[in-house]
């Protein structure tokens, strides 16, 4: 089941999950040794879900988080459209977690085939259990991490990461976790702002074919929140 969580605007959706994030590190880090592991998004609600939560980051204890990415483009750190880059400029770069936390996917320069089976290593070392949060952008279509409607990748139902080379969305050559590997996430949280994804978003909550809506198989085990904006809610 879909809880839906409605905000009149992007500026209030954002404000409230970040809340909930800094609410559920906190409660994961409540046990004194505990670490949690949480999986990143970007696109724009993403990113901007990460400076909200850099305004509150003195609330957390940073050296006892896990970082994941939910996907990455097939360029160097230092690009513009690297994902990692990106959430290290709106966060991470800005708080004292240990760089041996950030687990990136390290391309530009890799074989992504083989760096999709380092990452799925690092997942089931690192979070051997899932992990306690899997955030997700998604696109218009529905797509959410790499995975598009109609495509290999969204047909997965083993792996955890898989390599992506013909990305209808540019760049073409992608590494992302899967289906499967976001159904280990404890929690599952969909950021959707935008009224070209009201007809996705009703999707989700319908729990329609993932083969055509991706987001509707993204599924957390305890609980799964569609954080959505008026304007995407539309046909809800």
């Amino acid at each position: 089941m879909v809880t839906v969580a409605r905000t009149e605007n992007l500026t209030s959706l954002l404000d409230e999950a970040a809340a909930a994030f800094i609410d559920l590190v906190r409660d994961v880090q409540s046990d004194g040794t505990a670490s949690a592991r949480v999986v990143l998004t970007g696109g724009g609600a993403g990113i901007g879900l990460l400076e909200k939560i850099r305004e509150r980051a003195e609330e957390i204890d940073w050296s006892r988080i896990h970082v994941f990415f939910g996907d990455e483009r097939n360029v160097p750190l230092d690009h513009e459209d690297s994902n990692e880059r990106q959430a290290r400029e709106a966060l991470l770069d800005h708080v004292d977690i240990p760089a041996d936390h950030i687990h990136g996917y390290g391309l530009g320069s890799v074989d992504m085939a083989e760096a999709a089976t380092a990452y799925e290593q690092t997942v089931r070392d690192v979070a051997p259990d899932g992990f306690d949060l899997h955030l997700l952008g998604m696109g218009h279509e529905g797509h959410i991490n790499s995975l598009f409607p109609h495509t290999p990748a969204v047909r997965e139902t083993e792996r955890l990461v898989l390599s992506v080379d013909d990305s209808p969305k540019p760049p073409p050559g992608r590494v992302t976790l899967t289906l499967p590997a976001v159904a280990r996430a404890r929690r599952v949280w969909l950021l959707v702002s935008g009224a070209d994804k009201a007809e996705a978003a009703a999707q989700i909550v319908a729990r329609a074919n993932p083969e055509v809506w991706p987001a509707a198989g993204a599924e957390g085990s305890e609980e799964t929140v569609l954080y959505v904006t008026d304007d995407a809610a539309t046909r809800l």
